[in-house]
């Protein structure tokens, strides 16, 4: 059977590039707007300004229990809109692919994030959660239970929560490899690129296009790029109904479009909150 079939079951790559640019977007803005920024607020620090990859708070004064959840807040926000996706996920109709597709990708950028940050930040010394960890000692011995933690979270538990809810669109035999790579690698390209384009444009230095931009895209999400076909050589999947699919959809591409304008041109350079200092 062709014609209506085959464009329910299609992954139209312009339609996935458009749901990677939102997610990833919304994904950036709730780790700084919503947590380090709704963290700023809780503290009573000073919000000073918020870009597409960095959110300034003065904390002067205050208690280093601030700075440390000023620093949690972020990946806290992440999980908790990771929640959301998931229960969303269980609650979505099952042929709702491009609306399942956004809530799968906003779940697994939820999950890789905050974990990818606990490994990022107790290999690499820098990042979030030293901040959270700073004056704690042994010191090598905190960043060894950051990485480990990070590791385990990363690699063992997220892959369980995410491809099970990813296998419906995979479908069954020699399909499920291409698919997977389209599903995800495809999206982890833009929404990396989505990133660093935004990145670029930060008033803070190039240094912050490496550990925040690219760190939290391509660093952050790798899974993306590798895991899912793995999974799809590995698992047989079922042979009854066609794979759900994510056929060309102009709502989501426009919607890509004003979230670039907003994201690259508007929070790329970044809003400053006290502009006559």
């Amino acid at each position: 059977m062709t014609g209506p079939r085959q464009e329910e079951t299609s992954l139209d790559p312009w339609t996935l590039g458009g749901i990677a640019v939102v997610a990833y977007a919304l994904g950036n803005l709730v780790h700084e707007g919503l947590g380090h920024g709704g963290a700023c607020l809780l503290v009573g620090g000073r919000p000073e300004t918020l870009n597409a990859v960095f959110f300034s708070c003065d904390v002067e004064g205050l208690p280093a229990s601030a700075e440390r959840w000023l620093a949690a807040g972020g990946s806290i926000a992440n999980l908790i809109v990771a929640g959301l996706a998931f229960l969303a996920l269980r609650l979505l109709p099952q042929h709702r692919g491009p609306v399942r597709d956004f809530a799968w990708l906003t779940l697994a950028l939820g999950l890789l994030m905050p974990f990818g940050y606990l490994l990022f930040s107790g290999l690499g010394g820098i990042g979030d959660w030293v901040v959270v960890i700073r004056g704690l000692r042994p010191v090598l011995l905190w960043r060894t239970l950051l990485a480990a933690a990070g590791a385990v979270l990363y690699f063992w538990l997220s892959p369980r929560i995410l491809m099970p809810l990813l296998d419906p669109f995979l479908g069954a035999g020699a399909e499920r490899v291409p698919r997977a790579r389209r599903l995800t690698l495809l999206p982890y390209l833009v929404g990396g690129a989505t990133f660093l384009a935004a990145g670029a444009l930060n008033p803070h230095g190039a240094h912050l296009v490496l550990i925040s931009a690219a760190a939290a895209s391509f660093g952050g999400t790798s899974l993306l790029a590798w895991y899912p076909p793995l999974f799809a050589a590995r698992v047989p999947g079922s042979s009854g109904a066609p794979p759900l699919g994510v056929p060309r959809s102009w709502a989501w591409i426009s919607a890509a479009a004003v979230t670039l304008a907003i994201f690259v041109g508007w929070l790329g350079p970044g809003i400053d909150f006290h502009p006559g200092r």
